[in-house]
């Protein structure tokens, strides 16, 4: 376990919702007119996303017609994980993601090809927040000759609504990578709060959940 300080610049964090974050009082942090928090960081590796959000399309869209298909979230099958292989072009190691007890593994599939996935995202739901582990498109869906965009922006409204749907206001928290902080940043509206941790706060969370999902 290890120990690092954060100096946040925005409204003080709701630390009922982030246990492994403390604050405290410091001259650096009150000269500075920011709130300073310990942030207790644990030996398990935490994967940093580095999903494009190629853009917040209301579903996914097929970028060769630009016509758009509504989708569903579903839990992932051990069937679903068989197909979710570096042999097969994805880039994360789905079944040690799938099998892990302390997370859940959903697919993200067109409404109208449900045998298709389109994308995959680990979550756990915490106490006040969602956290996700990892998100990801299937590799027909990432390069210059990817078959649809938005799929990034649909899982990450799928985690806000499912942190909204809990009563957690949407709160949705994860670990991205150093290049990508500034992206998440301007496209989902996430907060950087030091390190390589960001949060979609309640306002960005409904705008992703509206956009995403109409009923």
């Amino acid at each position: 376990m290890r120990v690092v300080i954060d100096y946040l610049p925005n409204a003080p964090l709701p630390i009922s919702l982030f246990p492994n974050y403390a604050p405290v009082f410091d001259k650096k942090s009150y000269n500075l007119q920011r709130f300073s928090y310990i942030r207790i960081m644990t030996n398990e590796p935490a994967y940093h996303l580095n999903l494009i959000i190629d853009g917040l399309t209301d579903s996914i869209r097929e970028v060769e017609s630009g016509e758009s298909f509504a989708t569903e979230i579903s839990p992932a099958t051990t069937e679903d994980i068989k197909q979710a292989t570096k042999k097969n072009g994805w880039h994360f190691v789905w079944k040690a993601e799938f099998d892990r007890e302390d997370r859940r593994v959903y697919k993200l599939t067109r409404a109208d090809e449900p045998e298709i996935i389109q994308g995959l995202l680990s979550l756990t739901d915490m106490a006040g927040y969602v956290y996700v582990h990892l998100a990801e498109s299937a590799p027909i869906n990432f390069g210059p000759n990817k078959k649809h965009e938005g799929v990034g922006g649909n899982l990450f409204a799928y985690a806000c609504k499912r942190s909204w749907d809990a009563g957690n206001e949407g709160f949705v928290s994860f670990q991205a990578k150093t290049k990508l902080i500034i992206h998440y940043q301007n496209v989902l509206g996430a907060v950087h709060n030091g390190g390589h941790h960001m949060i979609i706060y309640p306002q960005e969370a409904l705008f992703l959940i509206r956009k995403y999902f109409k009923t």
